[in-house]
Formats: C-alpha cells, structure tokens, sequence
C-alpha cells in the first residue's frame, strides 16, 4: 500500500511538472508590443506588472509612461497606446470629460487617494467641510482647522488628471478648487505631487496611498483613516476603480497582460504590496 501510494505521489507530482512547464513554454511563446499610457496613480502598477510580465513572456515588449489619466484612453484613441491607463470609466461621461466612443473599461485595481500634507502640519483630521473650504480658498491659514498660524500652501494637480476628479468628486463633493494665488501651486503627476508635499511647509494635496511616505501625512477624512480595512467596510469614500482602456476588446498580447494583472496571482501579490486593494475584495 505504501508503495502504491508513494507511486501515485510521484505521478501526479510528475503529471503536475509536465503541466507547469507545458503552461510556461505556451506563455513564452506569447509575443507583440505593448504600449501603456496615461494615469500616473496606476504606474506603480503598471511598470511592476510589466516587469513580472515580461519575465514570463519574454519576446514581449512593454513600455509605460503617465502623463495624467486623459492622456490614456487619448492615446488610445490617436493609436499611440494600446492601453490607456485612467482612473475613472472613461468609456462613459464624466464630469470635465465626455465618454470615449469605442473604448472598452477593463478593471485593474481599486486605488484609495488621500489628502495629504507635509509633515510638519500638525492637524490630523480634517472634515468634508474643511477640506472644501481649503481647496476652494476659503480657508487660508492652518489656525481655522485647528492647526499652527500659518499659510496654507494648496498642492494641486493639473486638468485631465484622475486622482483629481476622484478627489475633487468624493472628497470634495464637486467643490470647485481654487486656481491662482500666491500660495497655489499646480503640478503635473502623482510624483510631482509627493515631491512638492514632502518639499513644501504647510503644504496641502492629495495623493494615492501607494505615493504616501514618511516624509508627509496622511489625513483623516471625517475622523476616518485612508486605509485599506475602512474602504472595504464602506466607511472611507474616497476611493476609485482604477481601468485599462483598450479600443475595443483586447487581443493577444494585451489581452494577456491584462488578464496577468487581474489573475488572483497578480492582485493578491504586488497590487496589495503597492497599496492598491484587490477588485475580489469589493464583490
């Protein structure tokens, strides 16, 4: 019996190796190019799939840049891109942008943003209110919310950008921001915000949990943290599914990737280590 046993072991073992590799050498066969633009919340995401990608499909080739979430399904649009990376369905209206006729929405993450500021401010919580007080520029100095006398210095992202119509729409309420004053300051992507945040006393912005270090703070909304528990039990709304926009369905290589990104492997491993939070954990 026990050498029976032991022979059966050895051939589902054998019969399991032989479908690993005969999986493997089906996937290193994969081949084409890919090309990602568009949300700079996503590219974290987007350049460490690649990179596991890439080590399983070798004669693939992929390359990701992020110039703002319009720029995605544009760049999809125009041809440049087969993927355009956005933080909101940009196959149907939204507000600030009409839908892309054609383009298909395939899910990828779900992506918290916060209100941060650097670290030397010392409030930690801060209300809808007061944030739409803030960003409209209502509200100027840190000692109205119950902070240091100080100016505040309103970080904010350019038109087209994701992060900002989410935040602008969940944590704001539709509350229009402040555009121009001495202590405004716009830039470009996620990373030029955490630069100017980290940078900048008494600064204020917003950013996607997988960009917030040490180096800055991230604030409470309503008493609430931004984290990964409080947006999956419902009580933290300032959140977004993150989408890969293709020009119709995806095919071949970027079908592939695609589905590499949304497989259990994927968004159980490196998506939840970049802060992201699982599409299974919202269902």
């Amino acid at each position: 019996m026990k050498w029976f046993k032991s022979i059966s072991f050895t051939v589902i073992a054998l019969a399991v190796a032989l479908s690993s590799v005969s999986v493997a050498s089906a996937a290193s066969k994969l081949t084409g190019k890919i090309v990602i633009n568009g949300s700079s919340a996503l590219l974290p995401l987007s350049l460490q799939a690649a990179s596991e990608f890439k080590k399983l499909n070798p004669k693939v080739r992929i390359s990701a840049s992020a110039a703002g979430s319009v720029t995605g399904p544009q760049s999809v649009r125009k041809g440049i891109a087969d993927i355009g990376a956005c933080d909101w369905d940009a196959s149907t209206d939204v507000p600030g942008f009409k839908k892309f006729d054609g383009q298909v929405a395939n899910k990828v993450a779900v992506i918290p943003f916060a209100a941060v500021t650097n670290s030397n401010v010392s409030v930690s919580s801060l209300s809808t209110s007061q944030l739409q007080g803030i960003f409209s520029g209502k509200i100027t100095n840190w000692k109205e919310v119950g902070g240091s006398d100080a100016d505040i210095v309103v970080v904010n992202r350019a038109f087209g950008s994701g992060t900002r119509v989410n935040f602008q729409m969940k944590a704001l309420e539709g509350t229009d921001f402040m555009t121009k004053g001495s202590n405004y300051k716009e830039v470009k992507s996620s990373g030029d915000m955490k630069t100017a945040i980290e940078t900048t006393p008494n600064a204020i912005g917003y950013l996607d949990l997988v960009y917030v270090t040490s180096k800055m703070k991230a604030q409470k909304i309503n008493n609430v943290a931004a984290s990964e528990a409080n947006v999956i039990n419902g009580s933290y709304k300032v959140w977004a599914y993150g989408y890969y926009m293709t020009k119709g369905q995806p095919t071949g290589a970027t079908k592939a990737f695609i589905e590499y990104v949304q497989s259990k492997t994927f968004q159980n491993g490196s998506l939840k280590k970049l802060k992201f939070i699982p599409l299974s954990a919202m269902k």
